[in-house]
């Protein structure tokens, strides 16, 4: 019994050594990747205008993805991230994703997947941060809280024309049960009248990485699985995109329990 006590209290001393380590080193370390991400932007930027003559939109997505690549870099000491099922995610095939939102970092996090042309759909608070509005701006995302419908699925169709993906948080906002909540039509509305298939992706364990209304990281497993495409083409009755949103969140959900159990094991 004091074995199994004494363990316990080792393990616990280990866990809070590595908040404290993962801390000190991703903070002042986020802070420097951003700060020689600013500084040398404008450099490469037009450097990549100039000699690869890309679209500047999407020019700036592969930056995003880019400097989400340092990120998870950044956090690998300390989070072991998992990807699966990236072989149901075709680059060469504009699709709609829909990714269930349990924290501000899953963004970031969407840099695990392959695909680097993402055209995230978010509400409009993102727009107002002044270290981040010009880029979203510059990578064409779209602010759906602030457009009309018209102009979320206009947009979405050029981007799609251009070969590119759109990223929809369903929920609109962030779970603060560690459960996925109800869903907004927007992107399966988008998915079915573009007439491109739509990924379901299940991400889990964002939530500990940084957990709601706390400010330290904490040690964690992150996983990102993408589900198998849905084809649309059978939801263009009136309320196909209904049937389409409620048999996607159920498949999600059921996803989210499968993975917490196979962790487990």
């Amino acid at each position: 019994m004091a074995g199994s006590y004494h363990r316990s209290l080792s393990a616990t001393a280990i866990f809070a050594l590595q908040v404290v380590l993962m801390n000190l080193w991703v903070y002042p370390a986020l802070l420097l990747w951003t700060l020689i991400g600013i500084l040398i932007f404008p450099f490469l930027f037009g450097v990549g205008l100039v000699f690869l003559r890309q679209p500047a939109d999407r020019l700036m997505r592969w930056f995003v993805w880019i400097y989400g690549r340092g990120w998870l870099l950044l956090m690998s000491p300390f989070v072991r991230f998992r990807r699966e099922g990236m072989e149901r995610v075709r680059i060469d095939r504009p699709c709609v994703f829909v990714v269930n939102h349990f924290s501000f970092f899953d963004t970031y996090c969407m840099a695990l997947l392959p695909q680097y042309d993402i055209v995230f759909a978010v509400r409009s608070w993102p727009f107002q941060l002044f270290w981040y509005s010009a880029f979203m701006r510059l990578a064409r995302y779209l602010d759906v809280e602030g457009s009309s419908w018209e102009e979320t699925l206009s947009n979405s169709r050029s981007v799609f024309a251009g070969g590119g993906t759109v990223l929809f948080f369903p929920e609109g906002h962030r779970s603060r049960t560690g459960e996925i909540q109800r869903f907004y039509s927007g992107g399966f509305k988008v998915a079915i009248d573009a007439g491109v298939e739509l990924i379901p992706l299940c991400i889990d364990g964002t939530d500990k990485l940084l957990p709601p209304g706390r400010k330290l990281f904490y040690p964690c497993t992150v996983t990102l699985r993408a589900l198998e495409p849905v084809t649309t083409g059978n939801y263009r009755d009136v309320n196909g995109h209904i049937r389409l949103r409620k048999q996607v969140k159920e498949l999600m959900s059921a996803e989210l329990v499968a993975m917490r159990e196979g962790q487990k094991q």
